[in-house]
């Protein structure tokens, strides 16, 4: 089995499509390695909600799914 860092999912691509994908993904890479982290505040709930826990009846106007 080959060792790949990038494989094409879907349709075919030659060797000069795959390198310069490659080509633009490590330059990408080095220049996010230059940059100052930015630290993003901590959420201290989750954005999602598990449906077991809400309550069974939903208004028939409501906008949740």
């Amino acid at each position: 089995m080959e060792n790949t860092l990038v494989r094409v999912e879907k349709g075919t691509a030659d060797a000069e499509e795959v390198a310069a994908v490659t080509a633009v993904l490590l330059a990408r890479a080095a220049a996010a390695g230059n940059a100052p982290a930015v630290a993003r505040p901590r959420r201290t709930a989750a954005g999602w909600r598990r449906l077991e826990r809400t309550s069974g009846f939903r208004a028939p106007h409501s906008w949740q799914v």
